[in-house]
């Protein structure tokens, strides 16, 4: 189903996968906007719950780690995802991590960033697939995650204006 910019999908009864797709339209180019994704914008990225340590930031590239701290206050966990692909073509540029040591309350995580050329400009497109520990957590899992991509549509804006 789908809202302008907005996609949703919705658990399927068959798998217990969640989609979540969110486009952001910015200012600059696509192979500009590929460059602004750092360790900088990262950090930028990150939203105010839970805070989130960065440990490892190795890049986009396939092979490159990226490892964090997540504090919810009372305890602590770690995500490692590691990058499985990375393109880059007159179309568009587009990397995916996925994750290899998750959250207790996250079975599968995969994540693809992708920056799409259109015209002057470019649509910044995060795709993600996740799973729950188990059925009912993925359904709940689903606005908050969904509210910790939409977090990041203004300082898409903002960073690439």
């Amino acid at each position: 189903m789908e809202f302008g910019l907005f996609s949703f999908s919705y658990l399927s009864l068959a798998s217990r996968k969640m989609k979540i797709t969110l486009s952001t339209k910015v200012k600059q180019n696509y192979l500009s906007v590929k460059r602004g994704f750092d360790e900088t914008l990262f950090t930028k990225l990150s939203p105010p719950f839970p805070p989130v340590k960065l440990i490892q930031f190795d890049g986009s590239e396939i092979g490159d780690i990226v490892s964090l701290e997540l504090n919810f206050l009372f305890f602590k966990e770690k995500w490692v995802s590691q990058i499985s692909e990375n393109h880059t073509d007159e179309k568009e540029f587009y990397f995916v991590d996925e994750g290899v040591n998750l959250p207790f309350f996250l079975k599968k995580w995969r994540h693809k960033h992708r920056i799409i050329k259109d015209g002057d400009h470019s649509i910044i497109r995060d795709e993600i697939e996740f799973e729950g520990s188990f059925g009912l957590l993925t359904s709940v899992l689903y606005p908050a995650l969904y509210a910790q991509f939409a977090f990041r549509k203004p300082i898409y804006k903002k960073i690439f204006a």
